[in-house]
């Protein structure tokens, strides 16, 4: 072999080298933060999947890598701005943790709005799209979503009816489920849910605002004896709005066919298969984990529904007011809503 042809061939070999470390370099590792355990079940039906299918739709060039149970650390009210400021590529969060700014989405935490995850959580983002998008500003909102709609558990108590009620401290979730439980004559205690079971067994709470979705992912089918819960097909009597967002930058950054890959995994359609694969999916199989367990689950009648219906009502009124104080159409904002809701319940 000729000197030329040998320095052909080693600048050859170079460019190839070269080309396939840039080809490695390419995949992204996108960092994913959550407040709930790795074996939870919002991590094992919607999150894990969301992450295997766009590693698989990207050849291997997106991957994620998952931090449960707030690894890379923080509280559960600070994910939002963890995925704003870049300390998370992607968070899954409770958005209204962090009380009072995003008032205009909370509208789907008003009792009694929708009766299935996915007719909520279709109506959610379609509404955010339309009216909400500045109150997350510095991310790209992937998908969003309501869970299966709480109930109360109890450890020791047995409510029945709303006199029951009275007096008892009981876990919210978050501002607007604060005053549902304030409305029924009980004492709320807004917390996050990994504090629910610790809390609820030292008698620092007799009850907690949860869904079956959220039960076993903190093993509260261990401690709570009884479960109230409004009857089967019947408006929820709380729920709590989820996010699913990405830090901008990030997002920005990525290559054209990559933003494709993430695209094709957002939006209206990955928002109803969150709500329901991930919620309405689970609904029965948690609530035979809890009665295995122990828990008693009573279904309140019409009749009882009706009273807490109207007992709450001013909770709509409450929030039509602080959302016209901040320069919105409140009463609009509510119409579309339930609007909405109806529109993506058929």
């Amino acid at each position: 072999m000729s000197l030329r042809s040998l320095v052909k061939l080693q600048a050859v070999a170079a460019l190839l080298a070269v080309g396939g470390a840039g080809a490695q370099a390419q995949q992204v590792v996108l960092k994913v933060h959550h407040f709930l355990s790795s074996t939870s079940n919002a991590q094992v039906t919607m999150i894990q999947p969301w992450c295997d299918k766009i590693n698989k739709e990207s050849n291997d060039r997106l991957k994620c890598q998952i931090y449960p149970s707030m690894q890379l650390g923080g509280t559960p009210p600070q994910l939002f701005d963890q995925a704003r400021d870049g300390v998370a590529d992607i968070v899954w969060t409770v958005p209204t943790y962090a009380a009072g700014r995003f008032i205009k989405s909370e509208v789907f935490e008003l009792p009694f709005m929708a009766a299935s995850a996915k007719t909520g959580s279709q109506a959610l983002w379609s509404f955010v799209q339309k009216h909400s998008l500045d109150e997350f500003k510095g991310t790209k909102l992937l998908f969003m979503h309501v869970h299966d709609g709480a109930l109360m558990h109890f450890k020791d108590k047995t409510p029945t009816k709303i006199e029951d009620l009275k007096g008892l401290k009981i876990r919210a979730a978050t501002r607007i489920n604060s005053q549902f439980i304030a409305a029924l004559g009980a004492t709320p205690v807004q917390m996050p849910l990994p504090a629910v079971p610790e809390a609820l067994s030292k008698g620092v709470i007799d009850g907690a605002s949860v869904p079956w979705e959220g039960v076993p992912a903190v093993k509260l089918q261990e401690i709570a004896r009884y479960a109230l819960d409004t009857g089967p097909g019947m408006p929820r009597m709380a729920n709590t709005i989820f996010a699913f967002a990405m830090n901008q930058a990030k997002y920005d950054g990525l290559p054209a066919d990559l933003k494709k890959v993430i695209d094709n995994n957002s939006g209206l359609a990955a928002s109803a298969w969150a709500g329901e694969v991930a919620f309405d999916g689970i609904v029965k199989k948690h609530q035979d984990i809890s009665r295995a367990a122990g828990e008693k689950i009573y279904f309140m009648p019409e009749s009882e529904y009706e009273r807490w219906v109207k007992a709450t009502s001013h909770i709509d009124d409450d929030w039509i007011k602080a959302v016209n104080a901040k320069g919105a159409d409140g009463k609009a904002l509510l119409a579309d809503a339930r609007a909405l809701i109806k529109q993506y319940g058929k």
